[in-house]
């Protein structure tokens, strides 16, 4: 059996994405960058325009419209490019994970290039995720804890202490909502990129397979999300060395540059987290799109037989006319020839002579 096509359990798909990811890394690095030199390359001038019109100085602010304009404005380019690049960041990446661990070499450049024919396709599922798991379940919940929020007011304490004990259910019912539905559709992706389909049949095929190994998914969420938590924790080290040694000078000119220079540590030390992280949940989802397929139906032998060329698409019926029925000659009568004597019959021994 293909040792990329079989069933594995949590561990063996955590220690297989450890090693597609290392013998890989600059090209998951690369790729997930995309989105971080993206976020940088637009507040780094939007930071400089508004360092230039004194809105850090606290001797000479800005006027508020001046800064309301520029937020705005920052918005309008920011939000666009963010979304475009997270896309190509989130295919390109899955692409990658898919192309890996079926043993092909890929390229930062192919990885990005190869997103694009189906860009919107991609751009959609982001769109139905968003809207199932995050906006529509968020909607519901704000609206009843709006509602209890009413029924609140007035009311006795007895009564304000229930309808707070309601609306903490209600807020952790849709945390837990949120978080489940994402589990759901958590491999849309790798079926979008491996079975080529659109965006909402995506959707229903990764609710389908993921039945049966959820809990297995968010335990590799939390995992990922643990030593994301480390990870930051380390790379606050500078920004709070950056503070105290800036409190410790305290009114000198050094002051505000060490504080500086440790918050550009630290947003350093953050995009290199979220370059780093980023890969890992996405690689092992793809692992996990593939153990649900030689679990539930046989991925790995289906793969084997087509590449032994032993299973053929059957070829599409061409419909025949109808045969027209065969012409007979019609029969006709042959004339009576008066060489030819005539027969009658004769009686019969049983006949009777009147």
């Amino acid at each position: 059996m293909n040792e990329k096509l079989q069933p594995m359990t949590l561990g063996e798909i955590l220690d297989r994405t450890a090693q597609i990811y290392r013998r890989n890394f600059w090209t998951f690095a690369g790729v997930s960058a995309v989105p971080v030199v993206a976020m940088f390359a637009i507040s780094v001038p939007i930071g400089v325009v508004m360092g230039l019109m004194g809105v850090f100085k606290a001797g000479k602010p800005a006027p508020n419209t001046e800064i309301v304009g520029i937020v705005l404005v920052a918005m309008l380019i920011a939000l666009p490019v963010l979304i475009v690049v997270s896309v190509v960041s989130q295919a390109a990446l899955t692409k990658t994970a898919i192309g890996t661990h079926m043993g092909q070499k890929i390229t930062v450049r192919e990885a990005i290039k190869s997103v694009w024919p189906r860009f919107w396709r991609y751009a959609w599922i982001i769109v139905l995720l968003a809207l199932l798991v995050g906006i529509l379940p968020g909607a519901v919940t704000t609206i009843a804890v709006a509602l209890l929020m009413v029924m609140e007011r007035g009311g006795s304490f007895a009564g304000s202490l229930f309808i707070g004990f309601l609306m903490f259910l209600v807020i952790a019912a849709g945390v837990v909502y949120i978080i489940w539905r994402g589990l759901c559709y958590s491999m849309a992706f790798s079926a979008c990129i491996v079975e080529e389909k659109t965006g909402w049949q995506s959707i229903k095929r990764a609710n389908q397979l993921s039945r049966g190994t959820r809990w297995r998914i968010l335990v590799m969420y939390l995992l990922v999300l643990a030593i994301s938590v480390v990870i930051s924790i380390i790379s606050d080290v500078f920004l709070f060395a950056g503070i105290a040694i800036a409190t410790a000078l305290g009114g000198s000119k050094y002051g505000p540059v060490a504080a500086v220079v440790g918050e550009a540590l630290n947003l350093v030390a953050n995009f290199a987290l979220q370059t780093l992280i980023t890969p890992v949940s996405l690689i092992a989802l793809v692992l996990f799109y593939f153990d649900q397929r030689v679990r539930t139906e046989g991925y790995d032998i289906e793969l084997m037989m087509e590449q032994a060329g032993l299973t053929t698409t059957p070829a599409t019926p061409v419909p025949q006319a109808e045969a027209e029925p065969l012409a007979l000659p019609l029969l006709t009568p042959v004339p009576e020839s008066p060489l030819m004597p005539s027969f009658e019959p004769g009686p019969g021994p049983d006949t009777v002579k009147e």
